[in-house]
């Protein structure tokens, strides 16, 4: 029997900044990420997901993630590239893995340096000043792979959590023969919540990291005789933090 699976709140592309503003969050179709590149450039992309190094981080033992990483200074004009730095959190917003410097192996720079990426970058810029109104973001690019090599990928192994950052985008870049991975985004002051389902490549969740707690569910294969089903299934996506005053540092 094939897990349930809740459609997402879909937003039209130009109301994302109003959307957030009102209610913390928004989701947006692939159509976003489109106006910034055609669907053949982003089909491209989905190939830089393979052959990524090992988390050498994970404190659960695990070996079902893979990352990359890198840092970039943005504004609605530019996207400059920094040094290689350590991705570091504080232990209030990240408890398994906060209060320490974690170093992951760069990104590779055929994938940005592509005219697209700094379309993106820049793009969701103009989307967190209209929302903060703060220019140059200070942005770290994270790209993950769960996979089901052991079983169980767990996207987020803190469970739910802010990033200390003010915004932050997801966009799922593919799912492969996995069940699970539901998206769940709460009021850090209240009740509320919702949960729902990535499934298109592309799709883009925009978070207020001070209004929001995220989390996501772990991924699990597919059972045999399930469509898609293979040995080995995994969720790609892309996170992007955008910061203002600078970089979290120890």
């Amino acid at each position: 029997m094939s897990t349930a699976t809740f459609e997402p709140p879909m937003t039209a592309p130009a109301d994302l900044a109003e959307v957030v503003r009102r209610q913390g969050f928004a989701v947006a179709d692939s159509s976003w990420a489109r106006s910034k590149a055609g669907a053949e450039d982003l089909a491209s992309f989905a190939s830089e997901w393979d052959d990524m190094p090992l988390d050498p981080h994970l404190k659960d033992g695990g070996h079902y993630r893979r990352r990359r990483h890198a840092s970039f200074i943005v504004d609605e004009g530019s996207c400059q590239l920094v040094p290689r730095r350590a991705h570091f959190q504080p232990l209030e917003y990240n408890a398994l893995h906060g209060g320490m410097e974690r170093w992951f192996e760069p990104m590779r720079e055929s994938l940005i340096t592509r005219p697209f990426w700094s379309a993106l970058l820049t793009g969701l810029s103009g989307i967190c000043s209209e929302i903060g109104r703060a220019s140059p973001w200070y942005v770290e690019a994270h790209q993950f792979r769960i996979d089901t090599s052991e079983g169980i990928g767990r996207p987020t192994p803190e469970g739910a959590h802010r990033d200390g950052v003010d915004f932050v985008a997801l966009f799922l870049i593919t799912r492969h023969a996995i069940r699970g991975g539901e998206t769940r985004v709460f009021d850090a002051r209240g009740p509320q919540g919702i949960r729902f389902t990535l499934t298109e490549p592309w799709s883009l969740l925009l978070l207020d990291d001070e209004r929001v707690i995220h989390e996501s569910t772990p991924i699990q294969p597919l059972r045999a005789g399930e469509s898609g089903a293979a040995p080995l299934g995994h969720r790609d996506t892309l996170v992007l933090t955008y910061r203002r005053n600078g970089f979290q540092d120890p």
